[in-house]
């Protein structure tokens, strides 16, 4: 796995924190020093916690084939985490987060549901059968609808676990992961509180270079898992193979023999 530098997490600006009056003390571990009034986030801490997050997390999960939802409705990050996830095929949500999207899942399934009965009209005539007025109320349901849940169609169970980019702004998601005990990996500040997830990730988590170098380490980890997984699946069915032509090898033999 490729090892984040820290001159690259320095020039992405991952080290500037919050102003001293708005930290959380907590955060205090992975402070290097305050400078002007500005906390400084200790970027070796960064990189140690990421490999953590990565290593421990991220990658196995993504090799056993279990899905990470990304959360990030903050505008700074929603461009980044839409492009960076969608390529890797993971659930991410960049609009508002729906109340109870994990806690009441059937419900947020129900919700997919209806936006691929919606599609599923336009494919097989019944949409001819409708009149304007019941068109226009459809297209703009699904468009609410995909709005809000469209990355998540793909989803068809919990999450594995949730990355979080600011945990206070998406303090709902955090609660929600944590009362169903789904790990959570997050970029904290030095606003916030490290303790409120399992994978902590001293970062700062408002500006945008910060967060895409941060992303771009979580999604490489993914990729290099589901790379696993298929070079896994891949020799599994290789040995099964070897073990047909050797269990046909053996029926030949004997047919021989018997012959």
């Amino acid at each position: 796995m490729s090892k984040v530098s820290f001159e690259s997490l320095l020039e992405a600006g991952v080290h500037f924190g919050h102003l001293k009056r708005k930290w959380n003390p907590a955060m205090a571990q992975y402070i290097f020093e305050e400078k002007k009034g500005i906390h400084i986030i200790d970027l070796n801490k960064t990189i140690a916690q990421l490999e953590v997050a990565t290593a421990a997390a991220v990658k196995q999960i993504a090799k056993s084939g279990k899905k990470i939802l990304f959360v990030a409705t903050k505008k700074q990050a929603k461009e980044i985490v839409s492009d960076k996830v969608s390529a890797i095929n993971m659930p991410y949500v960049t609009e508002r987060w729906t109340g109870g999207m994990l806690t009441n899942f059937q419900t947020t399934r129900k919700s997919i549901r209806k936006m691929a009965n919606i599609d599923k009209m336009k494919t097989d005539g019944t949409w001819t059968t409708l009149n304007k007025r019941e068109r226009l109320f459809k297209d703009r349901q699904r468009d609410k609808l995909n709005k809000n849940f469209g990355s998540i169609a793909d989803m068809t169970r919990q999450p594995a676990a949730l990355f979080v980019v600011d945990i206070l702004k998406e303090h709902i998601a955090v609660a929600e992961a944590k009362k169903l005990g789904i790990p959570i990996i997050a970029m904290v500040d030095t606003n916030s509180n490290p303790k409120a997830v399992d994978f902590p990730i001293p970062a700062n988590d408002d500006a945008t270079k910060s967060i895409a170098i941060i992303l771009e380490s979580i999604t490489g980890a993914i990729k290099e898992g589901l790379e696993d997984r298929k070079t896994l699946k891949d020799k599994g069915a290789d040995e099964e193979v070897k073990a047909e032509a050797k269990k046909a090898e053996g029926v030949a033999s004997e047919e021989t023999k018997e012959g």
